[in-house]
């Protein structure tokens, strides 16, 4: 069979085309190192000046990735004829790069920075306000993240809803007209699941959490849990902030971190798993992605899948505290020796409906996440302001969950995600467990052992069938693509609404 000779014009401008993609990489590496340092261990005089030249940093990727010299070579690579011949993994490169360019070559470079140096410097007054009950204090930050965020709505474009052009930046091809009937179908379920657990569930002894958890002990048990689920240490390493954050500096330096609560035991514990589990899959990755704009998880959704399905399916499963509720009394035995195995299984699977998120139960987790996607919604739409949010906030958590908050720091101040900007991404956290569940039915069916595997410690097993099925391909595929070839069809809601609905019809013995 004969050889196709590859256009010489073709071949440089792939020379070119690395070595831009490799510059663009190593840039972001560094940023990812400076915000976790930021996040972690930067003193706080200091922060503003750090969140400058990061701001300035980002911009410089920024002008890389809109540039004459990458619109010129993603002109070659795509309309050259010869280039039907280019390999799976170039190919990828190119629609990344290309989509990222089409939708933000009209953004001017001095918007983009004060835009990004507004954020970085946002994170500060979020903390501020949050720590001290004080909306206020972070109003003016949020007032010009949401003025922006609408600006650059306008710049993507959108086909229906402004909402739909930050959407595609976290979930690409995820657009309103798609979520909502998903969520619909999920709302409805969850709160008529919710109702019967109230009216006839059986309760749990989640009292057994009323109890001081000595803090250095907690962080051991999370050191000696994270490498038998999968985490290499090695490539990794775990530390503390005011907001768990999982932060990829290269797939060889992963690096986690959780908070910890003497009060409350499965804050740290369930937000380690769920770190884990984007840790993992950053270290899964394909090592020929290296240094590339593959190197990363295919979606913000996807990647959501990775640590619900650990932290939920995998980490509050039955058979994961048989093998290591032992252990955990060894470290606890004043506050768990008389507690046992079956009544702590139940007591990590309560549902409480509460004011904060991340520590929300899986069954009303998404209720919370679906506030926030209609008050982005509204807020990018123009139907709202984001100086109503506190008001609004309440009123939709006593709608959803039957509670209010009693400060904004457990209400509307509580996540991170708008002081850098996120508005678009709370829905991955859903479509995480919407794909984690069609994940599980599809491992079940393959895996026959996958609940022994649990009970008896090997993760390894569980882990080889994730990096061979989803991990390893890193960016390759877009996120319709690796669902429909990992589980067989599109994503589909029926498949969380079953196993919630099989779950706590067990916990609650309904």
């Amino acid at each position: 069979m004969e050889q196709k000779v590859m256009d010489p014009t073709v071949e440089k401008a792939l020379e070119q085309f690395k070595a831009l993609d490799e510059k663009i990489t190593h840039f972001s590496s560094i940023i990812g190192l400076a915000d976790w340092d930021q996040k972690v261990m930067a003193p706080k005089k200091g922060r503003s000046m750090f969140a400058k030249a990061a701001g300035t940093l980002r911009t410089e990727v920024f002008k890389l990735s809109v540039s004459q010299e990458m619109g010129d070579l993603l002109d070659t690579l795509l309309s050259n004829e010869k280039t039907e011949g280019l390999d799976e993994m170039t190919k990828a490169k190119v629609r990344e790069y290309k989509e990222y360019y089409q939708k933000s070559k009209s953004i001017p470079a001095d918007l983009f920075q004060e835009y990004s140096i507004l954020t970085a410097q946002a994170n500060d007054a979020w903390e501020e306000a949050r720590e001290n009950n004080d909306f206020a204090r972070y109003l003016p930050s949020l007032e010009k993240i949401v003025e922006y965020k609408r600006k650059f709505a306008e710049i993507y474009g959108y086909e229906e809803h402004p909402y739909d052009a930050l959407l595609d930046e976290f979930e690409p091809g995820l657009t309103v007209k798609k979520l909502d009937p998903l969520f619909a179908k999920l709302r409805e379920s969850s709160v008529k699941l919710l109702e019967r657990i109230k009216k006839n569930g059986k309760p749990t002894k989640v009292e057994i959490f009323d109890q001081s958890f000595e803090i250095e002990k907690q962080k051991e048990f999370n050191r000696f849990i994270l490498p038998i689920i999968g985490f290499d240490m090695n490539a990794g390493r775990m530390d503390e902030t005011v907001h768990p954050f999982a932060q990829t500096v290269n797939t060889g330096d992963v690096r986690l971190t959780t908070r910890y609560l003497e009060k409350n035991v499965r804050s740290a514990l369930f937000g380690t798993i769920h770190e884990a589990g984007h840790g993992i899959y950053e270290q899964h990755v394909n090592p020929a992605f290296e240094e590339s704009v593959l190197q990363s998880g295919a979606s913000f959704g996807i990647h959501e899948s990775q640590s619900r399905f650990l932290e939920n399916m995998v980490g509050r499963s039955k058979e994961f505290w048989k093998y290591f509720y032992p252990k955990l009394q060894e470290y606890f035995p004043n506050q768990l020796e008389n507690v046992s195995v079956e009544d702590f299984y139940r007591a990590v699977n309560t549902v409480q409906p509460s004011f904060i998120r991340v520590e929300a139960d899986e069954l009303t987790y998404n209720l919370h996440i679906m506030l926030r996607y209609e008050i982005e919604k509204a807020l990018i739409g123009g139907e709202i302001e984001a100086k109503d949010l506190p008001a609004i906030w309440n009123q939709k958590m006593q709608d959803y969950l039957g509670v209010t908050p009693n400060t904004d720091t457990e209400g509307v101040l509580q996540d991170v995600h708008w002081s850098f900007g996120g508005i678009g991404y709370f829905p991955s956290y859903s479509l995480g467990n919407l794909y984690a569940a069609q994940i599980l039915r599809t491992i079940q069916n393959e895996v026959p052992e996958f609940n022994n595997h649990i009970e008896n410690g090997r993760f390894d097993l569980i882990q080889e069938w994730l990096k061979e099925k989803i991990h390893q391909y890193g960016k390759l595929y877009t996120p319709n693509e690796l669902i429909v070839r990992v589980t067989g069809e599109e994503l589909n809601a029926d498949y969380l609404v079953e196993y919630l609905e099989k779950k706590y019809t067990e916990v609650y013995e309904l």
